[in-house]
């Protein structure tokens, strides 16, 4: 959870005399909250009863799981930027959107305070994208280790390809992973003697596209295991479920990648030096209610953290937005917080015996976006939102309600619409800040079926300047009750809160009416 205020270093349990960790950073892409572990804390049947993440599971099981963590922003380079320097997504300037994006070098960013404190820093694949310029964190080739190869992005295809070629499957994964290996090694070979490291591994997996059918024929993943346990804003129907089989694919070949890097950390004594965190950057590619929603399908991820400083074992039910892992891993490294930085060292929170909620006052997260996809709305204009989640509420402004939330429909019409093979292609306009997926060409080849069309118009359509969502009578989020005379004071309630906070922290998009998010370089051409 983030404050509108310099939180200085507090004591805990890295402030003393023993060795400053290691940090090892396994961030997925287009995750979201999918792991075995995360199976008992559901409560009812879901995808984490399929999925299989041993090495996750193993990480949580002498650590902590937190089950209320969220991304600043449903969007791979806002929420990295608000990641990198512990700042809502809306202060990193044109970190704050997609296409278009810059890093501002002038903002401080906590793998190159590391570095400036003795730490040896270095990524494979993706930190800050697109088009990393050579002053961001981690920017270009400067601290990447990816000279054994780069498979390991589009992890099944990839396998896929091998095997074609006459490996076996077992052979052609081990491949891929030996090279997950090798990119290690190199790191940790140019590791300068007596130096903590900071290593970020940051695939693209599972983000799309991945290849229909490999979740079952490679990972063992059967679509039909997902009957009744999609999410009521996916339809349940064979299709919807081999693509979700196939996402869970990727997302266990995150899993195999992390086992291989723990086993090497145990094989070089470094496992109980190294402060261990697991998350993603925001939740499933390509289907309703996912990555650029701010449902919790969208901002709500999986996050687990072991290692030195972290009392083990526990489940966690306090509200975390991950720009606080700024300032836990500065903490950890002993570096002063700069200004500016106005989320919250974890510490506290990690050092506890406690299980459940263990910090009273983390009760609640500010999400948001602004322009993910530029041409996804005439004049590259985004879709400016901001939300409010509590643990009774989720309250979500739309200032520009008259927009297209995921798009314009493109090529799509009351009675036209392109083929199934282009609906699924990675260049369809149609409502582009949804991902090209079988899902999304599915949805839109079934729109004028009765039985459908509520989840068309859900995803696609058009949205009220506000939402609200009582997550107690509704906790899938499915129920907007914001024009109900009954929740009359809690929307004013949730609405007045979040203006305030926002205000308070300078978002641009309050405090200046806008204007800097509606005009080029943010919009516009």
């Amino acid at each position: 959870m983030l404050l509108p205020v310099l939180i200085l270093i507090c004591n805990s349990s890295w402030a003393d005399d023993s060795p400053r960790p290691n940090i090892l950073f396994l961030f997925a892409d287009d995750w979201g909250r999918y792991a075995g572990a995360y199976a008992a804390a559901d409560g009812k049947p879901s995808a984490n009863d399929v999925i299989k993440t041993p090495n996750i599971d193993a990480v949580a099981r002498r650590g902590v799981l937190f089950r209320n963590a969220f991304v600043s922003a449903p969007s791979c380079t806002p929420c990295r930027s608000a990641l990198l320097t512990g700042r809502y997504f809306f202060n990193t300037g044109r970190g704050a959107i997609l296409n278009g994006a810059h890093w501002d070098g002038s903002i401080p960013s906590w793998p190159l305070l590391l570095r400036d404190a003795g730490y040896h820093i270095g990524k494979t694949s993706k930190v800050w994208s697109p088009g990393e310029p050579a002053d961001a964190p981690y920017g270009g080739q400067k601290y990447a280790y990816e000279k054994a190869g780069r498979q390991m992005n589009k992890f099944s295809a990839n396998a896929t390809r091998l095997v074609a070629a006459g490996a076996t499957p077992d052979a052609a994964k081990a491949q891929i992973l030996g090279e997950v290996r090798g990119n290690f090694d190199a790191f940790l070979a140019a590791r300068p003697a007596g130096a903590p490291f900071c290593y970020w591994f940051g695939p693209t997996n599972p983000h799309r596209i991945f290849q229909k059918g490999l979740g079952r024929s490679l990972w063992g993943l059967e679509p039909e295991a997902l009957k009744g346990r999609m999410p009521p804003w996916l339809p349940d129907v064979p299709e919807v479920r081999e693509d979700f089989a196939d996402y869970l694919g990727e997302a266990q070949a995150f899993d195999a990648a992390i086992g291989v890097i723990l086993q090497r950390l145990a094989e070089t004594d470094e496992l109980d030096r190294t402060l261990v965190v697991i998350s993603g950057d925001h939740g499933m590619p390509g289907v309703p209610g996912g990555k650029c929603n701010l449902y919790d399908f969208g901002t709500n991820v999986a996050l687990v953290i072991a290692g030195p400083g972290v009392r083990g074992g526990r489940v966690l039910d306090d509200f975390v937005s991950l720009p606080d892992l700024a300032p836990t891993f500065l903490e950890a490294g002993r570096v002063p917080l700069p200004a500016g930085m106005s989320a919250r060292s974890l510490a506290p929170v990690l050092a506890s015996e406690k299980s459940g909620q263990v910090d009273a006052t983390r009760t609640w997260v500010i999400t948001g976006r602004e322009r993910h996809v530029a041409a996804a709305r005439e004049g590259n204009l985004p879709y400016p939102q901001r939300v409010l989640r509590t643990r009774e509420f989720l309250y979500i402004r739309n200032f520009e309600p008259d927009r297209w939330p995921l798009g314009g429909p493109g090529g799509v019409s009351e009675t036209e619409a392109p083929p199934a093979a282009t609906l699924e292609a990675e260049t369809y306009a149609a409502f582009s800040d949804m991902d090209s997926s079988p899902t999304k060409a599915w949805l839109i080849a079934q729109r004028h079926d009765p039985a459908w069309q509520p989840l068309y118009d859900r995803a696609f359509g058009k949205r009220p300047a506000e939402e609200l969502y009582d997550l107690a009578k509704d906790p899938d989020q499915t129920r907007n009750v914001a024009a109900d005379p009954a929740y009359g004071n809690q929307l004013q309630e949730m609405s007045v809160r979040l203006m305030t906070i926002l205000t308070d922290a300078g978002d641009p998009r309050v405090t200046g009416g806008g204007e800097m998010f509606e005009r080029p370089p943010f919009a516009g051409k």
